[in-house]
């Protein structure tokens, strides 16, 4: 299997845990893109639909484009019954969108499995003139509100984390779109806060596509130990989450 498509082996549990954004976030985004009814938006890999409802709510004309089979049937059962819903289950770097144009192209947490020249060319060429390219993720740390959680987590990771396959992304620069001809880049961050009891944070950390692929024996060791120290400290652990967004745009024609 692909690296990439490993997040279809869960698709249940993807939806269930993955981290949403903020409001505040969709509302900066759908005000700085001008997004509404008579708009054209494409999401690449929407998972199972984290940053989906809030854009699919403007009226726009949402469109998407995800890899995963198992991913791609549950967007379908949570959205197709939307008049402005499309998906495509197909690979964004090989399909042939025709003569399609759009206002808008997002991304959460997705387009950096995605070779850097393919990511900022093919967009590039997706948007019409003035178009808006976004790129959302969420950063996470729980050591500021648990620095002794934290501490016994970290030992878990250092006997026992040991996946199979690196994950191979960490490498993608946002900031490289000005180099494909889009201007105006920028960041903007929103906050928000996660709590969840040891089996939350077990489930949420098996969605992971690094810890997915730890090896016996290691594996039900790392995911017991992760367990075991979050019960130890009254079965709570609490994310401090930074929504990041970066906006660059296509210039005006």
């Amino acid at each position: 299997m692909e690296f990439r498509k490993i997040f279809d082996t869960i698709p249940e549990q993807f939806d269930k845990f993955r981290p949403r954004y903020s409001q505040e976030l969709f509302d900066s985004l759908i005000a700085y893109a001008k997004i509404g009814p008579g708009k054209k938006v494409l999401e690449i890999g929407p998972g199972t639909g984290q940053a989906t409802e809030p854009i699919l709510n403007t009226g726009c004309d949402y469109n998407a484009i995800e890899l995963g089979e198992h991913l791609y049937a549950k967007m379908k059962e949570k959205f197709g019954d939307r008049p402005n819903f499309n998906i495509v289950n197909d690979d964004f770097i090989t399909h042939d969108f025709g003569t399609q144009k759009f206002d808008l192209i997002y991304s959460a947490a997705t387009i950096q499995w995605i070779p850097e020249d393919i990511a900022f060319s093919k967009t590039y060429e997706l948007l019409s003139p003035g178009g808006t390219l976004a790129m959302l993720l969420t950063k996470s740390e729980y050591k500021s509100t648990n620095p002794t959680l934290h501490d016994d987590i970290q030992k878990i990771y250092d006997t026992y984390f040991k996946p199979e396959t690196p994950y191979p992304h960490r490498s993608f620069h946002y900031q490289n779109a000005t180099n494909y001809g889009y201007v105006d880049f920028e960041e903007r961050d929103f906050y928000g806060k996660r709590e969840m009891t040891a089996d939350e944070y077990v489930a949420f950390s098996g969605t992971h596509c690094d810890h997915m692929v730890i090896a016996e024996p290691y594996k039900t060791k790392f995911f017991e130990g992760l367990r075991a120290a979050v019960l130890a400290h009254g079965n709570k652990i609490v994310f401090n989450d930074t929504y990041v967004m970066y906006l660059t745009r296509k210039p005006e024609a």
